[in-house]
């Protein structure tokens, strides 16, 4: 995978598809943009081939959805072997993301969702078992995201 230097139009649509992907087409970036939809849809073929656009996913409201326990469990691999027990850790039901920390004695951040605390019990013993050590772990109340404003032109 080459490095890819992102220009004015790259960092438009990717600012856009943050913003509202389900919503916006094609020409609707391009009017944005001031490119045509070809370009647009080329554009965004490019960024998805450098794994810039790495995919496309629903931004789920995990309390609305049954799942109001949020967990953050700290865990702490070898150095130089975290990186590989991401797909392993991201195999574990009810585990929806794996952060790779590289300041800081916890150099893993597991995230995982539940109805209750019961259902974060068995993550924890996982992560345990394929040898990683949890440190501490976080009851979160809320999590927001917004877009990256650095893409946007304006």
């Amino acid at each position: 995978m080459t490095e890819y230097d992102l220009d004015a139009t790259d960092r438009e649509i990717l600012y856009a598809l943050q913003k509202e992907a389900r919503n916006l087409s094609s020409s609707e970036m391009a009017e944005r943009t001031d490119a045509s939809s070809s370009t647009v849809r080329k554009r965004i073929q490019r960024l998805e081939a450098e794994g810039i656009i790495k995919g496309y996913s629903a931004d789920i409201d995990y309390t609305k959805s049954g799942y109001p326990i949020r967990m953050l469990l700290f865990c702490t691999a070898p150095i130089p072997d975290r990186g590989d027990y991401i797909e392993e850790i991201l195999a574990i039901p009810a585990v929806i993301s794996v952060q790779e920390l590289v300041t800081g004695e916890e150099n893993l951040l597991v995230t995982a969702v539940g109805e209750t605390d019961r259902d974060i019990t068995p993550v924890a013993q996982e992560l345990a078992d394929i040898g990683l050590t949890i440190t501490d772990e976080v009851l979160v109340r809320s999590h927001e995201s917004t877009s990256f404003d650095e893409l946007s032109g304006e």
